[in-house]
């Protein structure tokens, strides 16, 4: 798994189907983790799970085109443009690199 779609609430899920079919697209391996989970907890699993990339997406995430990033590391990146995400991804993965830059300026 290359990164974790994980919508804030129940009402994000539709956006949160949304950003991981954009990733399938893409050619990146991205699941959603809608459960009836509290988002902190769901984070701490993947990063245990050692999922390189979390994406998580909330109400100003869907209106903006954006996601909030964090790496397995920890650390948060905050509002990224889907798109600009979706071709880092894609430029890491194809270098073969795990470098976790995705994001960055």
């Amino acid at each position: 798994m290359q990164a974790r779609v994980l919508p804030v609430s129940e009402k994000h899920a539709e956006y949160g189907r949304t950003v991981t079919r954009r990733l399938t697209e893409a050619r990146i391996r991205g699941e959603l983790d809608d459960r009836n989970e509290k988002l902190g907890y769901r984070i701490r699993e993947a990063q245990l799970a050692k999922v390189p990339y979390m994406l998580v997406v909330g109400e100003r995430e869907a209106q903006n085109g954006t996601v909030s990033l964090r790496s397995r590391a920890g650390e948060d990146r905050g509002a990224v443009p889907l798109d600009r995400v979706l071709a880092d991804l894609a430029h890491e993965i194809g270098s073969r690199t795990v470098t976790l830059t995705v994001g960055r300026s």
